[in-house]
């Protein structure tokens, strides 16, 4: 009976080791830490949630203080004070920085991987603040004067983001 506990438990710490480095992004496939640099408040990748979980944890929840994992698209081009990340349901969520206390690289983030911590919400998002990102992104003035509704959005407020390869 003592080795069966013990076999249990040997199974069980293996199966929770496998299942940390499957939720800690900052590893790669062979589970090798992969370089990441950090921006706002110091955080770690432990405990990141996917996109996926992000949003079914957001069902029926105006907001949620989460750490979670996602793929950058884009960030602002003017001073990097917002990123693009995607969404598994093909929609993009917006990151912005608590207090603009902090800014990411301004190029060279699409496709990068970022682990962010802070708190998700759905809200609507105003023709205005939906233009003024499309300048910022560098949007032609036709693709600009085209945003005519209010949409309601995933956003996502980041106290601390971590961004690798």
């Amino acid at each position: 009976m003592k080795n069966l506990h013990t076999l249990s438990l040997a199974a069980a710490l293996l199966l929770g080791t496998a299942t940390a480095h499957a939720q800690t992004p900052a590893r790669n496939a062979s589970g090798a830490p992969v370089p990441m640099v950090s921006y706002g408040k110091a955080i770690t990748p432990d405990g990141a949630i996917s996109a996926v979980e992000l949003l079914n944890r957001m069902k029926g929840q105006e907001s949620l203080k989460a750490k979670v994992a996602v793929e950058v698209l884009a960030s602002c081009a003017r001073k990097g004070c917002w990123m693009d990340v995607s969404l598994p349901n093909g929609e993009v969520m917006k990151v912005r920085f608590t207090d603009y206390a902090f800014f990411v690289p301004t190029e060279g983030l699409t496709g990068k991987r970022a682990i962010m911590e802070g708190v998700a919400s759905q809200e609507v998002i105003d023709v205005a603040t939906q233009r003024h990102y499309a300048e910022d992104a560098g949007k032609s003035k036709e693709e600009i004067e085209k945003i005519t509704e209010p949409k309601i959005a995933y956003t996502f407020l980041a106290d601390g983001v971590l961004i690798g390869d």
